[in-house]
């Protein structure tokens, strides 16, 4: 009988986000992202440690037992720039017991780009300074090297995974939407048209998203969901392939799904549950690509996320103020970087992470709940002012750096002839 692999991926992530930054702001406040007000929504610092207190570390260590108590178990994980700067420097005990998960050889890292940004799509060479630096900091942290490529948000096309490809990534991870797959079941290895050596792995979105998003809903008509029941979905869906790939945040524990909702114990019967099933294991997500081949082709000409209903990027670029607000920051790259000034670089590259725009979404029904629910900001049109204030200060600050620059230039050099 063929075996049936839980392949498990959870993506962690935390921004800067952008503090209630005023016009009154720019000009002399470039401290755009606040670690101080504890009173505000937006303090970076007070969230990261609400989140790691309700999340990451009973996660962490969760998973480390269930490392210890089950040799077979493994998974796969993708960890922000953004997230492990900000852990580094609050919560320095959950990066600790990050790198002794990875350090048991069973935990991967997936490569990403350092500040979870959308520059695919704008700027390459941008995009690829990111990526490079996000496996300098993947390197330093855990001291291994990403062997599969995951896009911010998971969007991904047919360039993206050529491009990839180019780079020598065994494999790359991406939505398994049915209008792209039609009658084809995610729960196989596929390869990427138009390329030579990557293959692709596609999420099962439904069995991931019974406990990213419904687990909890007391409307959802499988609430409880009990661990039984699911891995029972889980045989059916093995029926259509060998994989079954759940990805999902890791906040999904803790944070998105509370801990009074029972995930934390529903997670630990499930990987021990299926542990004891006949025929049944768990894979990497490098395992995955490695242990199979390719059944077939697939071409994604258009993009596609893990987002929303549409599955696009219409979360970060539906409406006029996301669409001005990344051309805006990505005009201003030129200007920015020609300053060589690390800090204002460190800043701009902090300000494309994606959750800016996506706190500026304006869609109803569910999904704009569900953006409501991540925003710290009253509505979407404060989230886009302070992010305009902030790029105007921003764009201030390269001006007067580039002025600086050519006085300096034009100051002639005095030289002091010792006569004798």
């Amino acid at each position: 009988m063929t075996k049936r692999s839980i392949v498990l991926y959870l993506h962690v992530h935390q921004p800067h986000r952008v503090k209630k930054y005023s016009i009154f702001n720019a000009g002399h406040d470039h401290g755009y992202f606040s670690d101080h007000d504890h009173q505000s929504d937006t303090n970076n610092a007070k969230i990261m440690q609400k989140v790691a207190e309700k999340s990451y570390r009973p996660m962490n260590a969760m998973l480390e037992k269930l490392l210890a108590a089950h040799p077979e178990f493994k998974f796969s994980l993708s960890i922000s720039g953004t997230f492990i700067e900000q852990a580094e420097k609050c919560c320095p005990d959950i990066i600790a017991s990050f790198q002794r998960l990875v350090a048991t050889g069973r935990v991967e890292i997936v490569a990403e780009t350092y500040y979870h940004s959308l520059a695919f799509f704008y700027s390459r060479e941008e995009f690829e300074r990111q990526v490079e630096a996000h496996e300098k900091k993947i390197k330093e942290t855990f001291s291994v090297t990403p062997k599969i490529f995951r896009n911010t948000e998971l969007s991904y096309n047919n360039d993206l995974a050529q491009w990839a490809d180019e780079k020598g990534y065994e494999g790359i991870l991406a939505e398994g939407w049915d209008p792209i797959l039609e009658w084809r079941s995610p729960n196989h290895v596929y390869r990427p048209t138009d390329t030579k050596n990557i293959k692709l792995l596609l999420k099962n979105y439904r069995l991931s998203d019974d406990l990213a998003f419904r687990f909890s809903d007391r409307n959802w008509k499988e609430w409880p969901l009990q661990t039984d029941t699911y891995i029972k979905w889980l045989h059916d869906s093995a029926t259509s392939g060998p994989l079954i790939n759940l990805f999902m945040d890791y906040e999904t524990f803790g944070e998105h799904q509370w801990a009074d909702s029972g995930i934390f114990n529903f997670f630990e019967s499930l990987i021990t549950k299926w542990s004891h099933c006949d025929h049944s294991d768990f894979l990497t997500v490098s395992g995955a690509v490695q242990a199979a081949e390719a059944v077939g082709e697939v071409s994604m000409p258009y993009t596609v996320t893990w987002a929303d209903t549409e599955r696009d990027l219409s979360a970060w670029l539906g409406n006029s103020m996301q669409q001005e607000s990344m051309r805006h920051i990505y005009d201003l790259g030129p200007k920015i970087l020609a300053t060589e000034n690390q800090q204002l670089i460190h800043d701009w590259r902090n300000l494309q992470t994606s959750d800016h725009v996506y706190y500026m979404c304006t869609k109803s029904s569910d999904d704009g709940a569900v953006h409501s629910y991540f925003s710290p900001y009253k509505s979407p049109y404060d989230a886009f002012l302070y992010y305009s204030n902030a790029l105007r200060d921003l764009s201030c600050r390269a001006a007067t750096l580039a002025q600086e620059a050519a006085e300096k230039a034009r100051v002639p050099v005095r030289i002091i002839k010792n006569d004798k």
